[in-house]
C-alpha cells in the first residue's frame, strides 16, 4: 500500500476511536513511559502536544513537568521545520499555526533537539522491522528527528494496530528506537 493510502486508511480508524478509548490509551501510555527508568533520568525531553485522535500527550507532558524534566514542544516554522521552545505549564501554550497549542517561550532554534535527553514523536504508523516511522507527510519530524544523537531514545506514540509489518520509506524517512502502544512498549533497534 502507497503513503497516502496507508494515511487515509489509519486516518479513518483514529477516527472511529471513542473518547473513553482515547483516555483509556493515553492513561496506559503514560503510566508505561513513566515507569521507564531512561524516561525518569531524561532531564531535557522533546516531545509534542497532541491534537485530535493523535495518541494523547497533555498529561504526560505535564507529569513530566511536574516530576522535574524540562519539556520542549515544538514551534511550527514557515518553511514546516520545527523550532522548539519550553513548556512551563498549561497557561503557557497558545495556538500556532493551523490551531495546534505551542509554547509561548522564546524559540530555541532548530538544533535544539540535539540537546534533549529523550524525544517523543507523533506517528500515524511504525514498521515493525525497520523502526521507519509514518508521519503526516510534512517531513516536520523527519528534519527533527534527522538532527538527534543515536543514542538519545526516540519514542513514537501509537494507537494499537498501528505497529505494521510493513511501513512504505523513502530516503529521508526516519527510524525511531521505540513504539509505545496501549499494549506497552517495543523496542525496535
Amino acid at each position: 500500500m502507497d503513503k497516502m493510502n496507508l494515511r487515509r486508511q489509519l486516518n479513518a480508524a483514529r477516527a472511529s476511536l471513542s473518547p473513553e478509548q482515547l483516555r483509556a490509551n493515553a492513561i496506559k501510555t503514560r503510566e508505561t513511559l513513566l515507569d521507564q527508568p531512561w524516561v525518569q533520568m531524561a532531564g531535557l525531553v522533546a516531545c509534542y502536544w497532541s491534537a485530535g485522535v493523535e495518541p494523547e500527550t497533555h498529561g504526560l507532558v505535564f507529569a513530566l513537568w511536574k516530576h522535574g524534566a524540562t519539556v520542549m514542544l515544538p514551534v511550527l516554522r514557515n518553511d514546516n521545520d520545527l523550532d522548539w521552545a519550553v513548556y512551563d505549564g498549561p497557561d503557557t501554550l497558545a495556538p500556532g499555526r493551523h490551531g495546534i497549542m505551542e509554547p509561548v517561550d522564546t524559540r530555541r532554534g532548530v538544533d535544539a533537539i540535539r540537546t534533549a535527553a529523550l524525544v517523543i514523536v507523533p506517528a500515524l504508523a511504525v514498521d515493525r522491522k525497520t523502526g521507519v516511522r509514518l508521519g503526516r507527510g510534512g517531513g516536520s519530524y523527519d528534519r527533527a528527528l534527522a538532527r538527534v544523537g543515536p543514542n538519545v531514545p526516540t519514542v513514537a506514540l501509537l494507537h494499537a494496530g498501528e505497529l505494521l509489518d510493513d511501513v512504505p520509506a523513502e530516503p529521508h524517512d526516519q527510524q525511531v528506537r521505540f513504539a509505545m502502544t496501549p499494549e506497552g512498549l517495543t523496542s525496535l533497534m
